[in-house]
């Protein structure tokens, strides 16, 4: 077969990353950054962590803009999109990766009502109004750009059991199910794709009983959690140009667990 000569580069590219202070937003944005693009990303109340994903992306040689905003603020979404459009020049890939957190620290004590309320201000609507906020600017750039949102491999499955799955697919399933509208709507200027994760070693993952992890690990085809790395890898590979044609997907990073 030959050789399509498509590298998987970024170089000359601008990405904004939501949510890039910890865990798989930190790991797509310094993977961007090794692959050649510029890089913008958000935090929300993680200085600490913004600040180190800022030094890893300066060791690949290149200086990060580092932007605050609440995704679960509409105002916020609208600023973030003047932001990184000033700071970067333009935005060729916009990652939604925020996400809020309900198994670890004051969002595990939540009750379930506000776990949900909370998934679907900050993952399920955030999501929407940023994924908005990025056509606008793409519709009126030369070459239009990629948007790439993240749900969860699970959606398409229903989930396993727990309190927290049904919450879950309510938020993620709400935005695979919008990316795949969103990229028929805004064809051919704008791509939309996304990432399902499935086990990945994130806070969540390294709080668990190692017993449950165990099992979980077992039934992995691949007998393995994934890491954030393993994430970032497919993030630069749909924003390449290697994924030109591909639009509308969603790529599932779960260890060969197939649903």
């Amino acid at each position: 077969m030959p050789n399509s000569g498509v590298e998987i580069s970024l170089a000359g590219r601008k990405v904004l990353v939501t949510g890039g202070s910890s865990g798989i937003g930190r790991a797509i944005a310094i993977a961007c950054a090794e692959s050649g693009a510029d890089v913008a990303f958000t935090y929300h109340v993680n200085r600490a962590g913004a600040e180190s994903a800022a030094a890893g992306i300066r060791a690949t040689g290149r200086e990060p803009a580092v932007l605050r905003a609440d995704l679960s603020k509409p105002a916020d979404i609208e600023a973030l999109a003047r932001s990184a459009n000033a700071a970067l020049g333009r935005v060729d890939v916009w990652i939604n990766n925020a996400g809020a957190d309900i198994l670890t620290g004051a969002g595990a004590g939540l009750s379930a009502r506000e776990k949900l309320d909370l998934l679907l201000n900050v993952d399920l609507r955030g999501t929407v109004l940023a994924s908005w906020a990025a056509v606008d600017l793409m519709q009126k750039q030369t070459g239009g750009g990629l948007i790439l949102n993240m749900a969860w491999d699970h959606v398409v499955g229903g989930a396993t059991r727990g309190e927290y799955a049904p919450i879950f697919c309510a938020a993620k399933g709400g935005i695979y199910s919008f990316s795949k509208a969103l990229a028929r709507a805004v064809a051919p200027l704008v791509r939309v794709n996304v990432i399902g994760p499935g086990w990945v070693e994130t806070a969540w993952g390294a709080e668990l009983d190692p017993e449950v992890k165990a099992r979980i690990t077992d039934a992995i085809p691949l007998k393995r959690w994934g890491t954030p790395e393993d994430v970032a890898s497919a993030a630069v590979f749909l924003a390449s140009d290697a994924a030109s044609y591909i639009s509308g997907h969603m790529l599932m990073i779960n260890g060969g667990d197939v649903i």
